[in-house]
């Protein structure tokens, strides 16, 4: 069963995630990843979406040509998880992978 992440918890797995912003009443974390073009941001977000299905964990999204929206958060607890910081990190090495503009 996910847990829901208590505040200390939350506050020191967050500072590992300097380039995500924490939405504390929504409960949910989010980034903005900027690639080169539309190819690789689509690229980026096949990798996200083929780890999220593995994972059983999937995020939101948006997409507007190279920039790549990502919020996380886990609806089943109505907060953040140890799954959403998880992803975060994924999504963090996946786009360290790419050029960025």
């Amino acid at each position: 069963m996910v847990e829901k992440l208590n505040k200390t918890s939350s506050t020191e797995l967050l500072a590992t995630l300097p380039n995500w912003k924490h939405d504390d009443v929504r409960g949910a974390i989010s980034r903005e990843f900027v690639l080169t073009d539309f190819a690789q941001a689509f690229a980026f977000m096949t990798q996200i979406a083929i780890q999220s299905e593995k994972r059983n964990h999937h995020p939101e999204w948006f997409n507007v040509y190279n920039r790549v929206t990502i919020t996380l958060t886990t609806h089943d607890v109505s907060g953040l998880s140890q799954q959403d910081i998880d992803m975060a990190h994924y999504a963090d090495a996946a786009f360290a992978n790419f050029h960025a503009p």
